[in-house]
C-alpha cells in the first residue's frame, strides 16, 4: 500500500460497512462512465470505480447513491477487499492499458504480482479489450490457474461501458470479451 492510497480504503471501508448486499468492482474505471452504468444496472449492488487519476475520476458527475469512485492503485484495492474477506459478486476490467512490448509483461494485469489477489476475490469476471492477443493471454492465464473462461467478440448493439469501447466501435475495431467465474472456497497463501 502507498500512502496515496490511504483515504481510498479508509472510504472504501465506511462503504462497506454501510452496506450489506453484493459489491461489484469496476478495476480501472478511467473516467467512472462504466462505473456509472454498472450503478444503474446493479441497483441491488455496492459499485465501486478504482482509478489511480484523479484528473479521469474528476470527469464523471455525481454516481448514484450505490456508486463509489477512489482513487487508488487497483492493486492496494484488491488486496485491501481479500484482507477483510470481500468476495466480489461481479468483477469488471474494462480496456485497461495493453502494455503491448514483450517486456511490458509485468505491467499488464495477468503478467502483474498482484494478479492472485485479484482471483481470491471472486465472482463474476470480465475483461474487455480491442486487442485480441491481451484477451488471449488473459486467459492462458486463467487457465494456468485453474480458472475456465470464454473468449467472445462484444456484440456491436450492446451499449458502450466506457469512452474507449466507443471510440473503439466508432473506428471499427473489432472489441473481445473474456468472462469467467471464480469460486473461491479457502483463502490462497501469498
Amino acid at each position: 500500500m502507498q500512502d496515496v492510497d490511504l483515504p481510498a480504503l479508509e472510504q472504501l471501508d465506511r462503504a462497506l460497512q454501510d452496506h450489506a448486499g453484493p459489491v461489484v468492482l469496476d478495476s480501472f474505471c478511467g473516467t467512472g462512465q462504466s462505473t456509472a452504468i454498472l450503478c444503474s444496472r446493479r441497483t441491488d449492488a455496492l459499485v465501486i470505480g478504482v482509478d489511480k487519476s484523479s484528473h479521469r475520476l474528476n470527469r464523471q458527475p455525481a454516481l448514484p447513491e450505490n456508486g463509489l469512485l477512489l482513487q487508488a492503485h487497483c492493486e492496494a484495492i484488491w488486496r485491501h477487499l481479500v484482507e477483510r474477506g470481500i468476495k466480489l459478486s461481479t468483477h469488471k476490467i474494462l480496456y485497461p492499458n495493453p502494455w503491448p512490448k514483450p517486456g511490458h509483461l509485468g505491467r499488464r494485469v495477468h503478467g502483474h504480482p498482484a494478479f492472485p489477489l485479484l482471483l481470491r476475490l471472486g465472482g463474476h469476471l470480465e475483461l474487455r479489450s480491442n486487442w485480441q492477443t491481451y484477451v488471449e493471454e488473459f486467459g492462458v492465464a486463467l487457465g494456468l490457474l485453474g480458472h475456465a473462461s470464454r473468449v467472445a467478440v462484444v456484440p456491436k448493439e450492446e451499449t458502450s461501458l466506457t469512452l474507449f469501447e466507443e471510440k473503439y466501435r466508432q473506428s471499427g475495431h473489432e472489441l473481445w470479451s473474456i468472462n469467467t467465474n471464480i469460486r473461491v472456497s479457502e483463502p490462497l497463501e501469498d
